[in-house]
């Protein structure tokens, strides 16, 4: 096969015979460096299109990875939120059943006091008022049901706090008046003649017997049945060793015939303190304690006294 090549007019033409095996060589050669050429050509080109497409796809991936990263974080952020909202609800049960205590041991404290049960209602704040100040400052909020019993039980503790410390008030201050009043016997033995008119044990005649005489041993302790201040201790006409102590209150009291005295006036005695010991000085026929109480200045009949129970 024989290819001619013409050029422009007035050459003559060129003639290329493929038979010959050097020339097939060269051409094979061209034709197989075209070939490569294009096909470098085609890969850069391909390179060059899809390596934007390749990077995009890269940062996709690393987005999606980044999100998967803060889902996670999140959904621990979110058990470790219920974790903790668990622990208030059990936190907030427990000052609940507090609570519920505190309101059982408050109406028993009505019922042993002997207070007015419409006075102290545990399930109503005790009215106060006053002006209020509003604070402007903002905080981080609860879960509604969470945050509205937290409000609601303070509330309530503040309630019971009111209540608690006025029933402690009034029971500090019938304590007090209950101490300052003659209750009970001065000494552990038997009535052995009341208050009254009676029959004198020495010239018979009729005479004011001015209170109640105790039967006891010889040196019996004699106790105080009220809390007051002794104001006498030593000898009267009649009574022999006597101690007289001031309560308060327009009340006194009175033990006569004692063997000893364990008082002196000036000193501050408290409720079953021991003031003497039981004899039978003065005008008596026996060991016995002489009891008199009065009140405002009048001697008293004392058997609605001792009687009584603080």
């Amino acid at each position: 096969m024989q290819i001619i090549l013409v050029s422009r007019a007035g050459k003559v033409p060129r003639t290329l015979d493929l038979t010959n095996q050097r020339l097939r060589w060269r051409v094979l050669g061209i034709g197989a460096a075209v070939v490569l050429a294009l096909a470098s050509l085609g890969a850069g080109v391909a390179l060059a299109v899809a390596s934007p497409r390749d990077h995009a796809l890269a940062e996709i991936d690393a987005l999606h990875k980044q999100v998967r990263q803060q889902d996670q974080q999140l959904g621990d952020l979110r058990d470790d939120a219920h974790r903790q909202l668990d622990a208030l609800a059990i936190k907030l049960g427990q000052l609940q059943a507090q609570a519920t205590r505190l309101n059982a041991l408050g109406e028993r404290l009505v019922q042993v006091g002997k207070l007015d049960s419409g006075e102290f209602n545990f399930d109503q704040p005790p009215p106060v008022g006053g002006v209020e100040v509003a604070s402007g400052s903002g905080s981080y909020s609860l879960p509604q049901t969470l945050d509205a019993s937290i409000d609601q039980l303070g509330s309530q503790f503040d309630t019971q706090q009111a209540q608690l410390s006025a029933m402690q008030s009034l029971l500090m201050n019938a304590r007090i008046d209950s101490d300052l009043k003659p209750t009970g016997m001065p000494a552990d033995g038997y009535i052995s003649s009341y208050f009254g008119v009676r029959a004198d044990p020495f010239d018979g005649r009729s005479a004011l017997h001015t209170g109640l005489d105790v039967a006891v041993p010889y040196g019996s302790p004699v106790h105080t049945v009220a809390e007051g201040m002794v104001t006498y201790a030593g000898v009267r006409s009649g009574y022999g060793n006597v101690v007289e102590i001031d309560h308060g209150n327009g009340y006194m009291t009175r033990y006569a015939h004692n063997s000893k005295l364990l008082v002196r006036p000036g000193q501050h005695v408290r409720v079953g303190d021991e003031i003497a010991e039981a004899g039978s000085t003065g005008r008596s026929t026996g060991s016995h304690v002489h009891f008199e109480v009065w009140y405002h200045g009048r001697v008293v009949n004392p058997l609605a006294y001792v009687k009584n129970h603080r």
